[in-house]
C-alpha cells in the first residue's frame, strides 16, 4: 500500500482487501492504497470487521457524516471568531496563534499517538482551527487588502470548488493514483514547505527587504508560488480520497472515519488560506 502525501492518513487503520462501497470507480480504486495505516492499538493490521464482527465496517456515509460533523464545528466557531475580531481588533493575534499552534498539537497528538480516530480529538482541533480561521481571515479581508467579506466569499467557494473538482476527477480516473503520482506529490509538498520556512528565515533576518524571496510578498513571484502551492494541495485530495477509498473497501472500522474527516479538514483549510492569501495580492491597495 502506498503511503498518503497527508501525515494523518499514514498511521490510520487498515484491514483485508473488500468489496465495500467506494469514493471512486472500480477503474480508479483499482490503483491500490495510498496510505500506510497502523492499529493504533496493537500494532497490527485490522481485521476485516465484516468476518470478526467487533466493530461494524466503515461506509462512505459514515465518511461524508463525520467529515459533515467536522465541518460544521469549524465553520461555526470561524464565525464567531470573526465577528469577535471585528468587535475587538486585540483578539485577533491571540485568536490567530492559539488556533494555529493548537490545531498543529492536535494533529501531531492524533498522528503520532495514533488517535486519529478519537472524535474528542478530531472536533477539538475544529474548533481551534475554526478559531484560527474566523480571526485569519478577519487579518486577510480587512488588513491586509480590502478585500472585505465578499473576498472571504470568494475563497469558500474556489475551497468548494476545488474539493469537488477533484473529486469529480477521482471518480472518473481522469488521474490515476500511481506510486510515484504519490511520491512527486509528495516531494513537492516537502519542497514547497522548505521554501516557505526559509523564506520566512531569510525574512525574520532583513533579507530582500524583510521579503526573503518574495515568495509572500504579493509581487508576481507570489502570485506564481502561491498557484502552485494551491495545485499541491488540490492534487493532495486525490490521495486522500483513495486512501479513504481503500480504508472502506478493506473493512477498517466505522470509527476510522473520523481519521478520515481529520486528514480531509486538514487538506481543506490549507487550501482555504492559499487561496484567501491568493486573493488579497489582488485586492491590496
Amino acid at each position: 500500500m502506498r503511503e498518503s502525501s497527508n501525515p494523518v492518513f499514514r498511521s490510520l487503520p487498515k484491514g483485508q482487501q473488500g468489496g465495500y462501497a467506494q469514493f471512486g470507480t472500480g477503474a480508479a480504486a483499482g490503483y491500490g492504497a495510498q496510505a500506510v495505516h497502523a492499529d493504533p492499538y496493537a500494532g497490527a493490521q485490522y481485521p476485516d470487521q465484516r468476518q470478526v464482527g467487533v466493530s461494524r465496517p466503515m461506509t462512505i456515509d459514515d465518511v461524508v457524516t463525520k467529515t459533515g460533523i467536522t465541518l460544521v464545528v469549524l465553520t461555526a466557531v470561524a464565525v464567531v471568531s470573526y465577528f469577535l475580531v471585528d468587535q475587538n481588533l486585540a483578539l485577533a493575534t491571540p485568536f490567530t496563534f492559539v488556533g494555529a499552534f493548537g490545531g498543529l498539537a492536535l494533529v501531531l497528538v492524533a498522528t503520532f499517538g495514533r488517535k486519529q480516530d478519537n472524535p474528542a480529538i478530531v472536533l477539538s482541533y475544529a474548533a481551534l482551527e475554526g478559531l484560527f480561521l474566523g480571526a485569519a481571515s478577519f487579518i486577510f479581508a480587512n488588513l491586509i487588502s480590502n478585500g472585505g467579506p465578499g473576498m472571504i466569499a470568494q475563497a469558500i467557494v474556489g475551497t468548494i470548488g476545488v474539493f469537488f473538482g477533484m473529486l469529480v476527477v477521482y471518480k472518473t480516473g481522469a488521474i490515476r493514483v500511481t506510486p510515484k503520482f504519490t511520491r512527486f506529490i509528495i516531494a513537492a509538498m516537502f519542497g514547497a514547505l522548505a521554501l516557505m520556512l526559509l523564506n520566512l528565515v531569510l525574512a525574520l533576518f532583513g533579507v530582500g527587504g524583510g521579503e526573503g524571496f518574495g515568495l509572500r510578498s504579493g509581487g508576481p513571484l507570489a502570485i506564481v508560488f502561491s498557484l502552485v502551492v494551491i495545485g499541491i494541495a488540490a492534487f493532495s485530495f486525490l490521495i486522500d480520497f483513495d486512501a479513504a477509498d481503500q480504508m472502506v473497501r478493506a473493512g477498517a472500522p466505522e470509527k476510522a472515519a473520523w481519521g478520515i474527516a481529520l486528514g480531509l479538514t486538514v487538506t481543506l483549510v490549507w487550501l482555504y488560506i492559499e487561496i484567501l492569501r491568493l486573493l488579497s495580492y489582488f485586492n491590496s491597495d
